[in-house]
């Protein structure tokens, strides 16, 4: 009987280590995967565009002010139906920072709001001082957070 129940032991910890193989594969795989965005970085201020119907009204975004960190402060740009943070270098905002994840975040246009999601980052983005759990809207004066960046919706 006890060298069954060693039998028994050894392919539960085998099991064990092969789902744990399996997780380490899936979170490099999310770390690994591309997205690209089109926005595009620059020093001055968001230029105007036409304004799209938005349940928003005039609080509607029309961009964003990088904050933090200090390298990338007073740097505007446009919203654009698909905006990613991270550390990846096709990410639209593109850091080398620690606390970023390679994706961490993205600003998705949806029916004329803006959506801001989280994408399953290690150590979070936040929304006016609070961490996300879910996606949820961006209306101008709102800060977002994501590692050391900090920027404003305009």
């Amino acid at each position: 009987m006890p060298e069954q129940l060693l039998n028994l032991l050894k392919i539960c910890l085998l099991v064990l280590l092969y789902l744990f193989f399996l997780r380490v594969l899936r979170a490099v795989w999310a770390e690994v995967s591309v997205t690209n965005g089109s926005a595009v970085v620059t020093g001055g201020e968001p230029k105007r565009f036409s304004r799209r119907r938005s349940t928003g009204g005039t609080r509607a975004p029309q961009g964003l002010r990088v904050l933090e960190p200090a390298d990338w402060a007073g740097r505007a740009m446009q919203m654009a139906p698909h905006i990613t943070i991270g550390r990846d270098p096709g990410s639209t905002l593109p850091l080398t920072d620690n606390y970023l994840s390679h994706q961490h975040a993205r600003i998705v246009e949806r029916d004329g709001d803006y959506l801001l999601e989280d994408l399953g980052s290690t150590n979070g983005t936040y929304l006016n001082g609070k961490r996300m759990s879910a996606p949820a809207p961006l209306r101008r004066g709102d800060r977002v957070q994501a590692g050391n960046l900090v920027v404003e919706v305009t």
